[in-house]
């Protein structure tokens, strides 16, 4: 597997680090916009990150960005649009892609997960973990990831791990340990991206956990929907998060969701603060008012692909254009 080395930051090409982070169907669409805006206004293509760092719906787009798909036909993908010759040849390589449940299937058993995981969560030493907690008290999911596996060894050509730096976040279900695949030597034998993205999207009480080294992982979102704090330790010139659970606190609205997106954006705060103390320029790109008015309620929803990724794209290049994001822009075009 690939590792990162520390680049100067006086190198001729400017180090990129990409964070993608969780979201379901909606969360990919998602990136899908804020990618082919970043492609389209500063010329950077994503698939050139020195390190890619996905989580559930972030590490699926992850792996699609390291076989190969550009950044505009994953909103081709997203909004029903041709692709291009390359993509579509790298499309035709996937079977029948099989939508996952919108709505949570039956469990196979009523009982809780993991118990323990809800109360170690709460417990000292902080942070405090909720959705580490909830997913301890939820049943076991029921439905199978092996889907998303078979289609993406099918897009890959079988490759076992991309040579560029790609790092999937789950979370192992016994004790609630993030676990980083494709960093760390954290199973033996070792998975290959398509089984560690299956555990990095098992969103609990939804999808089964997925057994690797003799242990049952699921959605490395329960840690944290960025996991951006990763990046905190390496010498980028420029990190990017793409956080569609997060969102602009001035943009929330009361409702349901409103609470989960307060959580997301604080953490992801948190997080980037960590690598801004290194001297390293973020430039986080997140939902708005009109953005989560396409989104909420709607996570596991394919109808809303469309909509979303054209959403996400428009307000990225929003975004782009303005003063918060001149230094990072600065750096892209450069790369």
């Amino acid at each position: 597997m690939a590792t990162v080395m520390e680049r100067s930051p006086r190198a001729v090409m400017p180090s990129i680090g990409l964070v993608l982070g969780a979201g379901g169907v909606v969360g990919s669409a998602w990136h899908a916009g804020v990618l082919a805006a970043l492609d389209a206004d500063t010329s950077w293509d994503a698939r050139a990150a020195d390190v890619v760092v996905g989580t559930s719906a972030g590490s699926v787009v992850a792996a699609s960005l390291r076989a190969g798909l550009s950044p505009g036909d994953h909103l081709a993908r997203a909004t029903g649009t041709p692709l291009s010759p390359a993509g579509a040849t790298l499309v035709a390589r996937m079977g029948p892609v099989d939508e996952l449940p919108v709505r949570p299937q039956r469990p196979p058993s009523a009982w809780p997960a993991n118990p323990r995981l809800a109360l170690n969560a709460s417990w000292p030493p902080w942070p405090w973990r909720p959705l580490l907690g909830l997913a301890g008290v939820l049943p076991r999911g029921a439905t199978s990831t092996d889907g998303i596996g078979d289609r993406l060894r099918e897009l890959s050509g079988g490759e076992r791990w991309p040579p560029m730096a790609t790092w999937v976040v789950a979370v192992r279900l016994a004790d609630g340990r993030r676990v980083v695949f494709g960093r760390d030597a954290v199973a033996d034998p070792e998975p290959d991206l398509a089984l560690a993205v299956q555990a990095s999207c098992a969103v609990p009480g939804v999808l089964a956990p997925v057994r690797i080294g003799g242990a049952e992982h699921i959605d490395g979102g329960v840690h944290s929907t960025t996991n951006a704090d990763l990046l905190a330790d390496l010498a980028f010139d420029a990190v990017i998060v793409s956080a569609p659970m997060a969102g602009r606190f001035r943009s929330l609205r009361p409702s349901p969701q409103a609470l989960s997106r307060v959580a997301a954006r604080t953490q992801v705060d948190r997080e980037v603060a960590a690598i801004r103390r290194r001297g390293t320029p973020v430039l986080v790109v997140q939902p708005g008012a009109a953005d989560i008015a396409e989104m909420d309620g709607r996570t596991m929803d394919p109808t809303r692909r469309d909509p979303v990724a054209r959403r996400a794209q428009r307000s990225t290049r929003a975004l782009l254009a303005g003063p918060d994001a001149a230094e990072v822009v600065a750096i892209l075009r450069r790369a």
